[in-house]
């Protein structure tokens, strides 16, 4: 992200947990790494193409997640194994699909 001209503050934490509920993951859109920016979430290894459609549209959800943890998604070892499905988190828990690439 800061390679991307974001200004980054990583906070280690042991227990996700209390954060994913915080902000209302569902359980089966968690993955290991929770990013907020400004009033949303991201969850996962997130592709910034997926980040900068969600900052430029601004959509009235809670965030996005990529599940898991894809191989060939940003940090993770490995070719992509096929197309990544981006899901929208709403502001209620419910999950659509935002966008695959």
């Amino acid at each position: 992200m800061a390679k991307q001209g974001f200004e980054v503050q990583i906070t280690n934490v042991e227990d996700m947990s209390p954060i994913k509920s915080s902000y209302r993951i569902p359980s089966s859109m968690e993955s290991c790494h929770t990013t907020v920016i400004g009033d949303y979430v991201i969850e996962g290894h997130m592709p910034i193409e997926a980040i900068e459609k969600l900052l430029t549209e601004k959509p009235a959800i809670a965030g996005i997640a990529l599940p898991g943890m894809p191989y060939g998604s940003p940090g993770m070892p490995g070719s992509k194994q096929g197309p990544f499905v981006i899901y929208a988190l709403d502001q209620d828990g419910g999950v659509t699909e935002f966008m695959r690439m």
